[in-house]
């Protein structure tokens, strides 16, 4: 399948238009296929936290069902007990609720291994299955290339009764893992690697997180999909593009078994992101290895992650009905993503003063001891966001980056013999700066002109090109910030992306006091900085961690 690189620039609209998923539902509901309302399902197998590329997949399968006035269920693909734990259902069920779906029904595909087991017995009878006790490394070898056959297994004409027997000792215990399986009668000459007599059933000597030890068999996935779908009544059963190459198997189960009106298989391109890791399997990895603080770590795409981090489901949302729906796959740039949180969180977080990387600033002038209380707004832009009141004196914290001593041009901060307003408060002029033995910058000296202050009759009748932050030294408070890049890193060599270490920044900044009462999951934006939030796990009353959501600067452009 053919593959597109959206970049940054690429405007949304031009994957928007259409939906082909609709336009198969749309020819399927005019020639009356189905006697039934249009039905979905969303199917994790519980083995790993979701991803955004869950959250493509909860937008199509609700989205399309909300559309026809359908329902979707949400069901387990719990086939594999191995690899599947109950922490896992319940992240599942909370994030779902968390993006604003709700599902018709909960379901489990174990639900359905009594009726896998009929199913598979069935096609035994019929001589459309048979058990094979060739291991499973032969029967891999014996599957062919894509340009050769595969070669029948040895026990592939036996007797119906005997590999019904089998089947049932197997579903007795009298048969240690991998000693046989059952096997679809297919065709070993297929150009499709998947129809070639594919192991619909194993032992597995395994509990199993909801069925306990009922059963020591358990159906292979691409058996058991299209049963569990015809079991539910779903009508139109969207998968993700690798399993394009499935859906011959899955016709297959349906049409030997006689399904009447057997759900229709569809598939749409992945979502891949950039800069991230999406493999479960990965993310496993580096939450057992302690490389990562948790499936909730903010530098992942998890949902569990995105939400820690202070991602919206509003945004989340918007992003995917952007990228939209498509048979070629394609990479998404980590700022189309970004675009949609900033987006969102413009017009409902109010303005915090915080002063990253704090170097001192002494108002030489301003009258000693004195101190006041200014009046900010928590939105420049939106005076129903009220104010708040935030102390000032004469020694202050600004930016490390706010200053020059030599500067380039255009350049209008501070810098010796240039005016600047303080963000409101006052215009200040730079006229010395303090050093260490080192050259190193210890203070910046100042003087104030007492009648510019902010808001006052005659403040602004003289103009300066440069407004930075500030917040007052005596009254600041300590908050630890930390700051993410790209969680991974593309090796050319292995074709992946790789985990960065270094994506990860932490630092103590320096805050106006009200920010030190925040409580965890509250979202500000740090003036001229970026949207932050106040973690949900390491924050404590009075002493809120915060993590960057997004920086305010975009590279994006919409589609008009």
């Amino acid at each position: 399948m053919a593959e597109e690189t959206r970049t940054a620039e690429a405007p949304a609209a031009a994957v928007m238009a259409g939906n082909f998923i609709h336009d198969i539902i749309d020819e399927d509901i005019k020639n009356q296929v189905y006697s039934r309302p249009i039905t979905t399902r969303f199917p994790p197998e519980p083995n790993g936290y979701l991803h955004i590329g869950h959250v493509k997949a909860l937008c199509i399968d609700f989205g399309t069902a909300e559309k026809y006035g359908g329902t979707c269920n949400l069901r387990y693909d719990d086939t594999n007990p191995a690899k599947e734990e109950e922490e896992y259902v319940g992240s599942i069920e909370e994030d779902i609720r968390w993006m604003g779906f709700q599902w018709a029904h909960l379901n489990y595909a174990s639900d359905y291994f009594g009726k896998m087991y009929e199913c598979c017995e069935e096609l035994i009878k019929k001589g459309l299955a048979f058990a094979c006790e060739m291991t499973p490394d032969e029967i891999r070898e014996s599957r062919g290339t894509l340009t050769q056959p595969g070669k029948n297994s040895p026990w592939r004409d036996r007797p119906a009764e005997e590999s019904l027997q089998i089947f049932h000792d197997m579903r007795d215990g009298k048969y240690e893992d991998g000693a046989v399986c059952i096997r679809a009668k297919i065709d070993m000459a297929s150009p499709n690697i998947n129809m070639r007599d594919p192991v619909i059933y194993r032992v597995l000597h395994v509990t199993h997180h909801h069925t306990g030890d009922q059963w020591c068999v358990y159906p292979m996935y691409d058996f058991a999909h299209p049963i569990e779908d015809a079991v539910e009544g779903i009508t139109h059963s969207l998968c993700s593009l690798e399993f394009e190459d499935h859906r011959p198997l899955y016709n297959w189960v349906l049409e030997s078994l006689e399904w009447p009106e057997p759900p229709k298989q569809i598939e749409f391109a992945k979502l891949n992101l950039e800069g991230t890791i999406m493999s479960k399997r990965y993310i496993r990895k580096l939450v057992e290895s302690g490389q990562v603080e948790g499936w909730d770590d903010p530098r992942l795409c998890t949902i569990a992650a995105m939400r820690r981090r202070g991602y919206t489901p509003k945004a989340l949302r918007a992003f995917c009905d952007a990228v939209g729906v498509s048979k070629a796959n394609s990479n998404i740039e980590m700022s189309m993503l970004e675009f949609f949180i900033r987006d969102d969180l413009k017009d409902k977080t109010p303005s915090r003063m915080v002063v990253r990387h704090p170097v001192k600033l002494i108002i030489d002038n301003y009258p000693e001891g004195q101190s006041e209380l200014l009046t900010l707004e928590n939105d420049a832009n939106d005076p129903g966001k009220g104010t708040r009141q935030v102390p000032f004196s004469g020694e202050l914290y600004i930016e490390e980056e706010d200053f020059m001593e030599v500067p380039p041009k255009k350049y209008f901060r501070l810098y010796p013999g240039n005016e600047v307003r303080l963000k409101g408060a006052y215009f200040v002029t730079c006229t010395s700066v303090e050093k260490d033995g080192k050259g190193g910058i210890t203070a910046i000296h100042c003087t104030y002109d007492p009648d510019t202050k902010s808001g006052t009759p005659g403040a602004d009748s003289r103009k300066v090109k440069g407004t930075i932050h500030w917040v007052d030294a005596k009254t600041a408070v300590d908050i630890p910030v930390r700051e993410f890049g790209l969680l991974a890193h593309y090796n050319p060599e292995t074709g992946f992306n790789e985990f960065d270490p270094n994506s990860k920044t932490e630092f103590t900044a320096k805050a106006e006091p009200c920010v030190k009462d925040a409580a965890a999951g509250e979202r500000f934006q740090f003036f001229r900085s970026g949207y932050y939030i106040a973690d949900s796990v390491l924050s404590k009353p009075g002493e809120p961690v915060f993590n960057q959501i997004v920086g305010l600067k975009s590279s994006y452009k919409p589609g008009k």
